[in-house]
């Protein structure tokens, strides 16, 4: 119900091992750690207050993986003053929350942040919900409770440290009319790794020569771009109801007019420019109305302007593609799954699909499996069998990419998850 209860519910399923639980810390706190307690691991703080003078060492640990400070203190020998070195490894995931409005910018555009859900309906499920603890039925849960939450904990202990490779990554589409995305399609990317990642006993795990040593990976498949798709709407993602009425209908009226004119001059949707007298003469608005309505689709990234560089036409380019009708958030600018899988069936039609009933012989999409007895190798992880469980203490946060978000703006209450490695 509340963001406490949120950041409590996310942490049960993480192995006690591997995370770090505080109410506050100081400013220097941070760097006075031991050099492996916070690698691989989640760092949980109650409150973002709490962790108001330490935010500078957060925004270290997310940027380049670990901390390092000189710090002067006496030689035990001879009492003299001496530089000490203390270094912090990372990489870390971070959890905080907060009531707060108003965030560190450069905290939160290395964050994903969940919203608390507050509304009525919201409310009567988990009025339901405690009616129902009080019944045989509830009882019977929160003895089930333990069960699940201890094997998904035990399912974690199980992740090896493999490296994630993405076939499709060169295929994948993100918006890029501002520079704040650049941080936030790391953040997809790294959703994408984690989510294979954590489907890793699915997978064949592959090997591959690279400077002279062996690597073990694992590659994505379309299903985990398909979920974090999913994903990264409710995180990364936007809702039509941030535009008023008259700004959505204008819209969706451009987005007629060019699924339209695509069609019939056979044509992809990010080829197609069209002017604002094109669009005045298809809806018959005012010009000064539609200066307004245009300007705050160009603001909100749901239209593009192009133009003047040589050899381009100046006009607008309709980034949004029919997402959000249903009332869901969606991402602007992400690839179609749908097509993606069409696409590659029409590139090898001998590969079987992800779910496929059979299997034959195809080119892999990433080089070949490197076989043993090579001179001048040397193994990463050696000594590790592939299907062996890791280590206590390496888990799904180990060998990922950074992620994060930017803040969802009008909630009062939520939670910011500072992406881990």
């Amino acid at each position: 119900a509340g963001k406490s209860a949120l950041m409590e519910a996310v942490l049960s399923f993480c192995p006690e091992e591997d995370r770090g639980e505080y109410s506050a810390m100081t400013g220097q706190s941070l760097f006075y750690m031991g050099e492996a307690d916070l690698k691989h691991k989640v760092l949980a703080i109650a409150e973002e207050e709490g962790a108001e003078r330490a935010s500078y060492a957060l925004k270290l640990l997310q940027s380049e993986g670990k901390l390092s400070i000189a710090s002067t203190g006496k030689d035990p020998k001879t009492g003299k003053l001496v530089t000490h070195e203390y270094r912090v490894e990372g990489p870390a995931a971070i959890v905080l929350t907060t009531t707060a409005i108003d965030l560190d910018e450069e905290l939160l555009n290395r964050c994903m942040v969940l919203a608390v859900d507050e509304s009525r309906e919201q409310t009567r499920a988990i009025h339901r919900l405690q009616r129902e603890d009080r019944t045989l039925r509830g009882l019977q849960m929160r003895l089930e409770k333990a069960r699940i939450v201890k094997l998904h904990q035990n399912a974690q202990r199980l992740l090896r440290p493999l490296h994630v490779v993405n076939p499709y990554a060169s295929r994948l589409t993100f918006l890029d009319a501002s520079t704040r995305t650049r941080r936030d399609h790391l953040k997809y990317l790294g959703l994408i790794d984690v989510i294979a990642l954590s489907r890793q006993r699915r997978r064949e795990v592959k090997s591959a020569v690279v400077g002279g040593r062996r690597v073990r990976y694992i590659e994505a498949a379309v299903e985990d771009i398909e979920l974090a798709n999913r994903l990264a709407a409710e995180v990364l993602g936007r809702s039509l109801d941030e535009l008023p009425p008259q700004t959505r209908r204008l819209l969706f009226l451009i987005e007629e007019m060019v699924r339209g004119e695509c069609e019939r001059r056979k044509m992809e949707q990010r080829d197609f420019r069209f002017s604002r007298r094109e669009i005045r003469a298809r809806t018959s608005w005012g010009d000064t109305q539609l200066k307004v309505h245009l300007r705050r689709l160009v603001d909100m990234e749901y239209l593009v302007v192009h133009g003047g560089r040589p050899g381009t036409r100046y006009g607008y380019e309709l980034v949004y593609r029919g997402e959000g009708k249903d009332g869901e958030r969606f991402v602007l600018g992400l690839l179609d799954t749908t097509a993606l899988e069409a696409e590659i069936h029409g590139y090898d039609t001998n590969r079987a699909g992800q779910s496929g009933d059979r299997s034959a012989p195809g080119r892999p999409l990433v080089g070949p499996r490197s076989g043993g007895g090579r001179g001048g190798v040397t193994e990463e992880g050696q000594g590790d069998d592939p299907h062996l469980a890791a280590p206590a203490g390496k888990n799904a946060y180990g060998g990922l990419s950074q992620t994060g978000s930017s803040y969802a703006q009008g909630r009062r209450s939520g939670m910011a998850a500072a992406g881990g490695k």
